[in-house]
């Protein structure tokens, strides 16, 4: 399905950030409260008087206890003023099968109705059938819009607060461990670590192109971790203010030849790894080109160490420059 522009993406399930909240979101959280309402006893020319003062285009008919017994809309009122009886009762004009909501369901069951019947207000009802709210298609609009731009507010707060975690801790050397267990073979979670590292310097304030070198190093750590290891491995990020340390172990078989295992294109990985996606032979070669350091050691029988340094705001070519 195509994304359609200016919509944010869930990166879980794949669907824009305003579908998101319209299954979050609470109908109690999006309807209008206190509602304008009658009984069946007050005459049209009333009703006429409170749509007009409230400028709405119905009202619910209520009666003791605020249960709901009906429903009266401005089309109703149009009917009657064409037959001269405004002094009638409410009870000759309104509709008795009223399709209602709960305050405790998501808008999405809102949205729902509003489809099926084509209705233009919903009352809201709470678990006892009492009036609770009014639900127009302005009320979710309006409520998705607000949703949507506390969410984004939030995020802001978020990152910066984190952004800030370390001028707001005094220390001689302050810095924020992140530690993840990768399991041999599980392709299902292989890149979740990855992930997680990212958005957590994405939450520290990393810029863009500094999440996109991190993402893809510690993404072809993890994997080779899960393609080579024996019994998996463990891959540590260590945040400082002005780089973040990748450091990805594993007890597996070792390299052999490391200067052949940093060439492009080489792979020991066997075939139905390679049918899979995997074990192209550039992962190694990947994580040098978006380090700023690399360190590899490993022998065979014993286990492979990598450690990647990327310095926090600065490119590779900008490192060289300074060495």
């Amino acid at each position: 399905m195509k994304k359609q522009p200016g919509h944010r993406v869930s990166p879980r399930s794949g669907i824009t950030k305003v579908q998101e909240l319209v299954y979050e979101l609470k109908i109690s959280q999006v309807m209008t409260s206190p509602v304008a309402t009658v009984t069946p006893d007050t005459p049209m020319r009333r009703l006429r008087e409170i749509l007009r003062t409230r400028k709405v285009s119905g009202s619910p008919v209520v009666v003791e206890g605020d249960r709901l017994v009906g429903i009266v809309s401005i089309e109703d009122l149009l009917k009657c003023l064409v037959k001269g009886n405004v002094d009638e009762p409410v009870t000759h004009w309104m509709h008795r099968e009223v399709i209602t909501v709960r305050q405790e369901e998501s808008v999405i069951e809102a949205v729902k109705r509003f489809a099926e019947f084509g209705v233009g207000r919903l009352p809201v009802v709470d678990s006892r059938g009492r009036l609770v709210g009014i639900l127009t298609g302005g009320d979710i609009t309006r409520g998705l819009l607000e949703a949507v731009d506390l969410d984004y507010h939030q995020g802001e707060i978020e990152r910066y607060r984190a952004s800030h975690i370390f001028e707001d801790i005094v220390s001689d050397d302050t810095s924020l461990i992140l530690r993840y267990r990768i399991s041999k073979g599980d392709f299902q979670r292989g890149g979740e670590a990855s992930s997680k590292i990212r958005r957590a310097l994405d939450r520290l304030g990393a810029s863009p192109q500094t999440l996109r070198r991190v993402g893809i190093a510690s993404y072809e750590a993890e994997m080779n971790i899960v393609i080579h290891s024996l019994d998996g491995g463990e891959i540590t990020a260590e945040v400082q203010p002005h780089r973040v340390r990748i450091v990805a172990a594993d007890t597996g078989p070792g390299i052999e030849d490391v200067d052949k295992a940093l060439e492009p294109g080489y792979s020991t990985a066997p075939e139905w790894i390679r049918e899979l996606g995997f074990g192209a032979g550039m992962g190694l070669a990947n994580i040098r080109h978006c380090s700023d350091a690399m360190d590899l050691v490993s022998h065979a029988g014993s286990g492979t160490r990598l450690e990647i340094v990327i310095r926090l705001g600065a490119g590779p070519e900008t490192a060289a420059g300074e060495a």
